[in-house]
This record gives structure tokens, sequence and C-alpha cells, in this order.
């Protein structure tokens, strides 16, 4: 089953960052890294609507001038998601894809995968993951985790890294796991779940693991989660722009 019609793809982008700030007009090959990755989509996905959601007005500038589409939303708001939802309030799409602006790396086959999972009608939002690489990876609180059941939508993220092997002779899970897979930062939306979710609020999940998917998996919504062999390349640390090639 594929859609009938592109979602629209839209990066919410905010300056502030507690570990890298100002992480988005950082020098990443000669241009700042936010338009990297506007490029980047551009290029592997041309004939998808892109919008951004931006915080103010140093970013819509910025991009604007480049000549690409910017919404203003408010800088106070907790997630992308909420970001991405209030400017949807305004595009009034149907299908939407978000595309981390620190991704500069972003494939054109994830932005695929997510919106073939979102055309499913028990499925309100997709997200993708890849295998572990590492036992470090593994263990690393910031490399989300997540567990699916035999269906493909997911049973829960964490930062924890799960499932316990309680057995050792279960093996290592890392690297060749059917059980536990790296989530990307990656997702698709149905307008319906976009405006209940930002009427919502933090469940006791997302407050304990600071992860906005637990969210909606507190809430009832199915999430699809497809398995893809290419990482996600994502800037955290200003030491991340050095490990990207961008001839």
């Amino acid at each position: 089953m594929v859609p009938t019609q592109n979602p629209t793809i839209i990066v919410p982008a905010r300056l502030a960052s507690v570990r890298f700030p100002r992480k988005l007009l950082a020098d990443a090959g000669g241009k700042p890294l936010i338009l990297r990755t506007a490029e980047r989509i551009k290029e592997q996905v041309p004939e998808f609507d892109l919008y951004f959601a931006v915080d103010g007005d140093e970013l819509k500038s910025l991009l604007e001038s480049s000549g690409y589409n910017v919404i203003v939303t408010p800088p106070h708001l907790s997630s992308g998601t909420d970001r991405i939802a209030i400017a949807n309030r305004i595009l009034k799409r149907d299908l939407l894809i978000n595309v981390q602006a620190d991704e500069p790396m972003v494939m054109r086959d994830q932005i695929l995968m997510l919106a073939e999972a979102l055309s499913h009608k028990d499925v309100s939002i997709s997200t993708l993951a890849s295998i572990f690489q590492s036992e470090e990876d593994f263990r690393d609180p910031n490399q989300v985790k997540v567990v699916m059941d035999n269906n493909g939508h997911a049973l829960y993220f964490s930062r924890a890294p799960i499932p316990f092997a309680r057995d050792s002779k279960t093996g290592s899970l890392p690297g060749h796991s059917i059980y536990a897979y790296k989530h990307m930062g990656l997702y698709g939306y149905k307008k319906e779940f976009l405006e209940e979710f930002v009427s919502s609020e933090a469940g006791e999940l997302e407050r304990i693991e600071k992860l906005e998917q637990l969210r909606a998996l507190q809430s009832g919504f199915r999430i699809a989660v497809k398995i893809t062999e290419f990482a996600s390349v994502g800037v955290d640390i200003p030491e991340d722009l050095q490990k990207i090639d961008f001839s």
C-alpha cells in the first residue's frame, strides 16, 4: 500500500541547545548546518513539499534568503513534535514527516520508508531504527533503544539497554540483535495524532525517560517501526561535524 499523496516534510528548528549552543548555525563545510540539512532534503526527495518550523527571526531570515518556506512558531515549545503540530495548523496537511534539523545526511530511502509505513490505517506514527553496532552504543543512554511486537509496532522506547538478558546464554544483543534496535529520530505523523498530541500533557513515562514518543505509546497510539540498514548521522556535539564529509 502506498500513499496517494506524498507527506509534507516539516523540519522543526530552534537555536537553543544545551550540549551545542547555536548548533544549527555552526559551520558545516562552509555553510550553516541547517542549510546543509535543507539542501540534502531537496536533493534526496525533490517531489516532497518542504517547510521549516523555526523559533525566531534569525533562522527565518537565513532560510528564507536561501529560498526555503518558513513558519515561525513560539520559542517556548517543548518539543519538535509540538512545533510541527503548531505549524500544521497553518498548513493543514494530512500526512507529515519530521526530519531533524541536525541530520544533514538524511537519505531518500529513509523518508520513503516513513511515508510507506504511515499509509496504513492502523498506524498513527511511523519511525525508523537500525541495528546496534557496538556494546558501547547499546549501553549509551543517549542512544535510544526500541523493542517491537511481531508486527513491527513499537512496544517501548528506553534509554536503558533493554531487554535485560537474565540468562547469560541469551548471548550478546548489540550488533546482531533481533530484540532491541537503535531508534532514529525521524518520524511520520498523521494530522489527527498531532492535534491530540499538542493538546495533551506529558505522561509519567515521558517525564522519567525524557522521550516524547512515550507519551504517544502511553496514550494508546500505534507506532510503526521500519528497520533500515543505514544508521542516521546526526550532529549532537561540535566533534560530530568533523566526522561528516560535506564535499
